[in-house]
């Protein structure tokens, strides 16, 4: 596996930027954005994982972008390779080459299910999480998603996700076979909002903030209408006072009102019946990879009943 790998990122490398030389009869690919925090990004040990899920998946390409803290310029920066255990929490890219860590999070199963359930389909994966980020400026100490941010010299999460789309999307042959590739944006997976959830300003502004991040997103994607699943935060209730967030009543609430009132927008709550890690906040690895296929059958049912591309 170390070798494959080895071998997919020098061509990931080496296919970063478009080149006149590439072939027509490249593959379409249907491209998911999976987003949020530490939930998405992924906490749990690739040790964890059973030996068919260790694998490299050679024909699912993911790009994922370096998610540093607010202001920081080297955000979003990333390269396409074959999707494998390892982008999660720890990975880092400097744009020319990837460094995977041992850890994973839901892009595993949702890859695998996505697949099983939509076979007529070629699926890739862009990715940017960031630990401990807010939507709300100052909510958390990850960062904030602000699509309007304008502190320090003006990056944030939003900025680094949209970085991460653009480049991402700029690449014309993903796969690294010579030809040039289709991507057509077909899904975003949203998991976050423990970080708002937090302050009580954060989570009562929570839906119109996640409103309006969606609306930028769904516009860095260029699809007005593109299918939003939304994963459910969970509260383990293991901090001394009880609640680990205080305020993750009126986040549902948002995340709630905000489905309800959109059309291509999904919402899963089969989150409350997953285990949490001791660390309290994250889940364990088996509940990383019953939320990646949840997130897989919601976004397959959205696509047969929105106005998704097809």
């Amino acid at each position: 596996m170390r070798f494959s790998l080895l071998i997919w990122l020098f061509l990931g490398a080496a296919c970063t930027a478009p080149t006149p030389e590439l072939g027509d009869g490249g593959t379409t690919y249907h491209v998911y954005f999976l987003a949020g925090q530490s939930n998405m990004e992924g906490y749990a040990p690739s040790s964890q994982l059973p030996d068919d899920l260790q694998t490299v998946r050679e024909q699912v390409p993911i790009f994922m972008g370096n998610m540093p803290d607010d202001h920081n310029p080297t955000g979003g920066r990333g390269l396409w390779a074959p999707l494998a255990p390892g982008f999660a929490r720890e990975f880092s890219s400097n744009g020319k080459r990837n460094r995977l860590s041992d850890y994973f999070g839901p892009e595993l199963t949702f890859a695998d299910d996505m697949q099983r359930l939509n076979p007529d389909k070629n699926i890739a994966i862009i990715k940017y999480a960031r630990s401990g980020s807010s939507i709300a400026i100052g909510a958390s100490h990850g960062g904030n998603w602000q699509p309007d941010y304008l502190g320090q010299n003006g990056l944030n999460q939003y900025d680094f996700a949209v970085r991460t789309i653009e480049t991402a999307l700029a690449v014309e042959d993903i796969d690294g076979d010579g030809l040039r590739d289709i991507l057509i944006p077909s899904g975003l997976v949203w998991m976050q909002g423990e970080g708002d959830a937090l302050s009580e300003g954060a989570a009562a502004a929570y839906y119109r903030n996640l409103d309006n991040l969606m609306h930028h997103l769904r516009s860095a994607l260029g699809e007005p209408m593109l299918p939003i699943v939304i994963g459910k935060i969970t509260d383990s209730g293991t901090d001394e006072s009880g609640a680990m967030m205080p305020h993750i009543d009126k986040v549902h609430a948002a995340q709630r009102k905000f489905v309800s009132r959109d059309p291509c927008a999904a919402y899963v709550t089969e989150t409350d019946e997953y285990e949490h890690a001791q660390d309290g906040w994250h889940y364990t690895g088996d509940s990383y990879l019953r939320m990646g296929r949840a997130f897989a059958k919601f976004m397959t049912a959205l696509t047969v009943n929105c106005s998704a591309p097809s």
